[in-house]
């Protein structure tokens, strides 16, 4: 017997070595190469970006998995009991591995398939397990994940403490519906934080990582499971099991976030910028929280002018027809619904013609609804026959549609002029635009963008003509040769040829005779007019003579460019920039010449709330004080680069007030607060601006094609973008007082004739308040003409005589002689195609002086007017 009893004990000894030596021999096996367990120490779930406006509004969001990161010493502890009552009870008593579970979970399983039920088979993974799986491991189905997970999970429990692990899965967990981790389950499922939840909403949480059917019986079932275990694991006494079991599932999803309505283009801008300073890594996972410099109100504005603009120049070029036809007799709804959506309409409707009468036409809505078309509301539906040319005015419902036409259409109360009331489902007739366009609104003072608008619609074109769009800005370039002229030592009042000019552009190149608008010519006339009337052969004239290379060195300073070919046409805007470009180097005017760099962000900071981006980088040492009792109000140090000189800044802007008073942007004059601006129309008119500012707020505004034709034979800054300004400034301004222009130190504003820039008369009618720098008020005494026409080949400089010489001639005059060279190293200072030796070009006595350089070729074709309007 002693015997048997010791070969038993041998034979189990034996077997307890080999098992144990297998078990270890698998550990060996499966744990050489598992994933480095000690990464989790420093973990950092995907989570949402959210850009904000400046009001703290949200305007996107950006994320891979939406989730909100919960730190465990936040976790309500309901939601913790919940979950280890569903999952792991025994979580704080094992080690990574819970054999009680294993156990549990084989008699489970066993009686559940005696008894021949169907029910999903009981895991025994504790939380642990589930960790290691959902973070270094994958979902595969077999005996080797499960002896890797668990010892990666016993490695994991001796790393770290029960409450980091808690916090890894309470947060990665996927819980269906898109939601990553607890707190994003709780909004998408309840639309409610942790701490709102419910014993029964908790329970519910607690019950998706076993992912219930989508019967609710079987999610109630599991619910109340759940609740079950709870009270069992002593978390909620029976009567709180009682009454949560009572409680019928009522999930209410969240409701998408409400964005700043219109916020689309700019979103998406900031989205690049974010992407190619940060990557798509931290854009879409690294939580990143922006403040925008967005203004709601603002940009709800700029979306509604510029649609109404864009279709009010669409509507003046008449009825291009319905988007599409289908068969108007029975099931006519059926078919409208069945047709493709059209957001780019939104938020226009889109209807089927039912029938047509004289006075209107009846449509029909996807719903069965049915409204009617008044013919006062079709009366600008002229066919169009080209872009010139358009059809009669309709007299009745049928010359514009048939039955059968599918169109666009808006409810309205009353006709456009206000006179006549509608009844009910009475709409107007829509047309989605082809033309395109952009507006940006500046803060000159800082260079915060408050508002863009890339175009008609994004649904339809997510392209940005506010950021992307490279094209011509025409004469609305003007204000920087006029500015380089100012810093050359003229003045408003200096006297500029309005005549013709030849220039020669080469050997084999046919001479450049550029031209004002309307080819005519208004003689000698001051430089304000110049710009007032946006004279072209006076523009070409000064940037000869002070020479294109400074012109070019204005622009490039300014932003509105970055390399400014060196070639006269540039002068009248032949080259190519962006609207918000253009509309920066305004609020670099307006703002005393002081360059500010246009953002669309404040600050940006991390998951942790670290500032890793701030705009403003100015630093104010005074600012941390505590008590501010009998100290000076804080000093924030201007470190902006002055430009120009804050008195050559001020002349343009008193220019440009003049532009808007008695020049070709005369129609937002009308906004009834002191405004400036310029209106900019390339050749043919294929790009038209308006670029214009208050004190404080700066406005560009871009018309065209996104494919460059001519917008028409009458249209021009003044016609398209002008009123889009104006309606934008109207609204824009109408709660602020009228702020003046701030004059800087210096200026000295002296009452002149308008036509002649000389000093005011007795008697005189035409009389302005000119601005002047110090010793350059003209003296009364006949000022010389900047002529420019003299020498070989077009490119003289020089002056008519008047009837005597000025006073005070502008600084820097060039002597009687050659022409000096260039200061760029004498870059053009010949036409392309003279030969080196050919001889110097003369100058006239008294003129100012100039840095010329060659005349711009013959192809591309150079504008023959800048755009008089």
């Amino acid at each position: 017997m002693l015997r048997f009893l010791v070969l038993l004990f041998s034979t189990l000894f034996l077997f307890a070595i080999v098992a144990v030596g297998g078990v270890l021999g698998l550990f060996w096996h499966y744990g050489r190469d598992l994933p480095d367990y000690h990464q989790l120490a420093h973990y950092e779930p995907p989570i949402t970006t959210r850009v904000y406006a400046g009001d703290g509004r949200l305007v996107a969001e950006y994320a891979l998995e939406k989730r909100s990161f919960v730190p465990i010493n936040a976790m309500p502890q309901r939601v913790i009991n919940a979950f280890l009552a569903a999952e792991d009870k025994n979580f704080y008593q094992h080690s990574g591995i819970d054999p009680a579970g294993i156990a549990r979970a084989v008699v489970t399983n066993l009686k559940n398939r005696g008894m021949g039920s169907d029910r999903r088979p009981v895991g025994a993974s504790t939380i642990t397990q589930q960790v290691a799986r959902n973070f270094l491991l994958n979902n595969e189905v077999s005996l080797a994940r499960k002896i890797k997970e668990a010892i990666l999970a016993f490695r994991i429990e001796r790393a770290f403490t029960k409450q980091h692990i808690l916090e890894l899965y309470l947060n990665e967990i996927y819980l269906g519906q898109g939601s990553y981790g607890v707190a994003a389950a709780a909004l998408n499922y309840f639309d409610k934080s942790l701490d709102e939840l419910s014993i029964s909403e908790v329970a519910f949480l607690a019950s998706l990582p076993k992912a219930p059917s989508r019967n609710p019986q079987l999610f109630r079932e599991r619910r109340d499971y759940v609740i079950g275990r709870m009270a069992e694991d002593g978390y909620i006494s029976p009567a709180e099991a009682r009454a949560a079991m009572a409680d019928l599932i009522s999930t209410r999803p969240r409701a998408e976030a409400v964005l700043v309505p219109g916020g689309e283009y700019f979103a998406e801008d900031i989205r690049r910028e974010l992407a190619d300073q940060y990557g798509e890594d931290s854009l879409y996972k690294g939580g990143l929280n922006v403040r925008s410099t967005l203004d709601p109100a603002l940009q709800e504005l700029a979306t509604k002018v510029l649609r109404a603009g864009l279709e009010s120049y669409d509507r003046r070029h008449g009825w291009r027809g319905p988007l599409t036809k289908i068969d108007a007799g029975a099931g006519w709804n059926r078919r409208l619904a069945a047709l493709p959506a059209r957001p780019e309409l939104a938020p226009w409707l889109t209807a089927v013609v039912l029938a047509t009468a004289d006075d209107h036409a009846e449509v029909g809505f996807a719903d069965g609804r049915k409204g009617r078309i008044p013919l006062a509301e079709l009366r600008w539906a002229r066919p169009a026959l080209s872009l010139q040319n358009m059809g009669p005015v309709p007299r009745r419902a049928s010359d514009v549609l048939q039955a059968g036409d599918v169109v666009a259409v808006e409810a309205v109360t009353k006709s456009e002029d206000g006179k006549e009331k509608y009844g009910a489902e009475t709409y107007t007739l829509r047309q989605p635009p082809k033309v395109e366009g952009a507006l940006v609104a500046i803060d000159p003072h800082t260079g915060r963008v408050l508002a863009m608008q890339g175009g008609f619609s994004y649904a339809r074109s997510q392209f940005n003509r506010a950021t992307q769009a490279l094209r011509q800005p025409g004469s609305a370039f003007k204000p920087f040769v006029y500015m380089a002229a100012l810093d050359s030592g003229y003045t408003p009042s200096s006297l500029v040829l309005d005549g013709p000019i030849e220039l020669e552009q080469g050997p084999g190149l046919p001479k450049w005779r550029p031209k004002n608008d309307h080819n005519d010519y208004l003689g000698p006339t001051t430089l304000r007019v110049g710009v007032e009337k946006s004279r072209n052969l006076m523009t070409v004239r000064l940037a000869a003579t002070i020479g294109i290379s400074k012109v070019a060195n204005y622009a490039e300073k300014f932003g509105v460019v970055d390399k400014l070919p060196h070639e006269l046409a540039m002068a009248l805007g032949a080259g190519e920039t962006t609207p918000l470009r253009l509309t920066a180097a305004y609020a670099q005017i307006v703002n005393g010449g002081r360059k500010v760099t246009p953002t669309l962000i404040d600050r940006i900071q991390d998951r942790n709330g670290l500032t890793i981006y701030r705009h403003d980088t100015r630093i104010c040492t005074s600012c941390q004080t505590t008590f501010y009792t009998d100290q000076d109000m804080p000093d924030v140090p201007d470190n902006a680069e002055q430009l120009v000189d804050p008195m050559t800044a001020y002349q343009m802007v008193h220019i440009l007030e003049g532009v808007v008073a008695r020049g070709t942007g005369r129609i937002v004059a009308s906004v009834g607060k002191p405004i400036a601006g310029k209106t900019g129309t390339s050749n043919d008119s294929k790009d038209t601006w308006f670029i214009g500012f208050s004190p404080d707020l700066v406005v560009g505004v871009f018309v065209g094609f996104d494919e460059p034709v001519s917008l028409g034979q009458h249209e021009f800054g003044a016609t398209i973008p002008a009123p889009i300004f104006r309606d934008f400034m109207t609204e824009a301004l109408k709660d602020k007082p009228p702020t003046p222009f701030r004059v800087p130190s210096g200026i000295r504003l002296v009452r002149v004739n308008a036509a002649t820039g000389k000093p005011a008369q007795p008697g005189d009618n035409n009389v302005i308040y000119e601005a002047f720098k110090p010793d350059t008020v003209p003296s009364g005494v006949e000022e010389s003409v900047l002529d420019n026409d003299a020498g070989v080949m077009g490119l003289g400089y020089g002056t008519i005589s008047g009837v005597g010489a000025a006073e005070d001639q502008p600084v820097g005059q060039a002597q009687t002689g050659n022409l000096p060279a260039d200061a760029a190293g004498g870059e053009g200072l010949l036409p392309p195609g003279m030969p080196a030796s050919a001889p110097a070009q003369p100058v006239l006595p008294a003129a100012p002086a100039a840095v010329p350089v060659r005349p711009a070729p013959a192809e591309p074709a150079i504008p023959q007017a800048g755009g008089l309007y």
